[in-house]
């Protein structure tokens, strides 16, 4: 499946999404919501909304933004999308407005698919929706081969606009078809991961429509609700999420016997031994991991959990480890408009994901974040657009963003009112998964001696606690 991409700007071609994602019997049911959709179910609505996209100006090589939660509809969107030649920007559902206009203004998509009504429930794991296409007249055409973009850390200011070829999509679909303990044809996924993101996208999603994997979204995130959608069908069945889902399901004091359950996989994040341990105890299932970047998709796998907690380097995937920091060989910069100089070189992409690589056996093991940007139940965060968000708010002079067991947020104010309803006021610039989960005033910020702010969570703390004695 990887060969060579269709002739001329792939994002004009939209014949691959037949080719690829939508062959295959009529009668197959390829996903499962909240009932069955055949793949020619699959095939009229995409059809239909391929031509109201038309209507509404959408052309070869245009660009169209979907900013909907997982659902039928919005799997429909990103098929037609697709298939009528656009280039598709995701923007998680969860954003602000503040978050999304500022994305919309910096991308400048043709048109924008959105909800016609509100969503909202935190464990719904698919919403039942109606859409609407709103026509941007700033929008402008695509200006590079991409046919998906995503933001780094799923949202706007110092993210990253990420490009995906619909080769380097084809690659990462085949990728996952080589890893052993991978789902198979005439198996089900049930996707955990949202499929806005690359690990529910691609290895969920995109790679079930391609290999005949049934996909399903589980009506709720919950614990009854993820076992449910497992004991729904008799077919082996693998669970596909992040290691807060795994938490998650280890709180299941006596699940029930589920032999249809082979094994999890989870990605985002390191997985805890304990959880680990708890989970094949209760459940008698593998549990594997892998480990991605949306920049390339899944970059190492251990699908079975037999190395944890060292992976094995996927088919095509060149990896090295440079002083302690992962890097990884790709043919181009996966970064669209402005980049940073020194994350791509030379052909090697810093990961900022710190590891180490066994010369022995090529197993590599993954230790966790090297910069700002963290996951929090397996969503990216950066933690300058955390501190951005926070400098712009009225009376805020100074502030300083950490990771501890949470997102931790220390702040100075103009004068001690001024503090009162910030995280109120936060609310309004950043996505719930975003905002800090302590937000701390401090008459000033500890400082270096060169008059940097210290972003050590421990001396943050000890100031804080030096401060209330005060």
């Amino acid at each position: 499946m990887g060969g060579t991409p269709p002739p001329g700007p792939v994002h004009a071609n939209g014949t691959w999404v037949d080719d690829l994602l939508l062959k295959g019997d009529d009668r197959h049911d390829v996903l499962y919501l909240s009932e069955p959709v055949s793949r020619g179910t699959l095939r009229r609505l995409v059809a239909e909304r391929q031509r109201e996209l038309t209507e509404a100006g959408l052309r070869p090589g245009g660009t169209l933004a979907l900013r909907l939660p997982p659902s039928l509809d919005g799997v429909v969107a990103l098929l037609a999308g697709w298939r009528g030649g656009a280039q598709v920007t995701l923007l998680d559902h969860r954003l602000t407005t503040y978050e999304v206009e500022q994305a919309l203004t910096r991308l400048a998509p043709q048109l924008v698919v959105e909800p016609v009504e509100p969503v909202s429930g935190r464990l719904r794991g698919f919403f039942e929706i109606s859409s609407r296409v709103v026509r941007r007249p700033t929008g402008r055409p695509a200006r590079s081969e991409h046919v998906l973009l995503q933001l780094s850390s799923g949202s706007t200011g110092p993210s990253k606009v990420i490009g995906r070829t619909v080769l380097s999509l084809r690659d990462e679909i085949e990728r996952y078809g080589t890893l052993d303990g991978f789902p198979r044809p005439g198996e089900r996924v049930v996707v955990l991961a949202s499929v806005v993101h690359v690990l529910g996208l691609v290895g969920g999603l995109l790679y079930g429509l391609a290999h005949g994997v049934r996909t399903v979204l589980p009506e709720h995130h919950s614990v009854d609700g993820i076992l449910r959608a497992v004991a729904a069908a008799g077919e082996p069945t693998t669970l596909l999420g992040v290691p807060s889902h795994t938490a998650l399901l280890t709180a299941a004091a006596a699940p029930p016997q589920l032999p249809q359950l082979h094994r999890m996989i989870t990605g985002g994040e390191v997985l805890r031994t304990t959880v680990r341990e708890r989970f094949t105890d209760r459940y008698g299932a593998e549990l594997g991991a892998m480990y991605g970047m949306t920049e390339a998709g899944v970059i190492a796998a251990d699908p079975r959990g037999g190395h944890h907690p060292a992976l094995t380097p996927a088919p095509g995937m060149d990896v090295r480890v440079v002083d302690g920091e992962i890097q990884l060989a790709l043919p181009e910069s996966p970064y669209v408009g402005l980049l940073d100089p020194d994350r791509y070189v030379d052909g090697w992409l810093r990961t900022r994901d710190a590891g180490a690589l066994d010369p022995a056996t090529g197993l590599l093991t993954v230790h966790g974040r090297t910069d700002s940007q963290v996951s929090v139940a397996g969503l990216k965060v950066d933690l300058t657009e955390v501190e951005a968000a926070l400098s712009t708010l009225d009376g805020v002079t100074d502030a300083v963003v950490v990771h501890g067991s949470g997102i931790e947020a220390y702040v100075t104010v103009a004068e001690p009112a001024l503090a009162d309803g910030l995280a109120a006021r936060l609310a309004d610039r950043l996505a719930a998964y975003k905002r800090p989960r302590a937000l701390r005033i401090l008459p000033e910020l500890p400082r270096t001696a060169t008059g940097k702010p210290i972003r050590n969570a421990d001396t943050l703390r000890a100031a804080t606690r030096s401060a209330a004695a005060e």
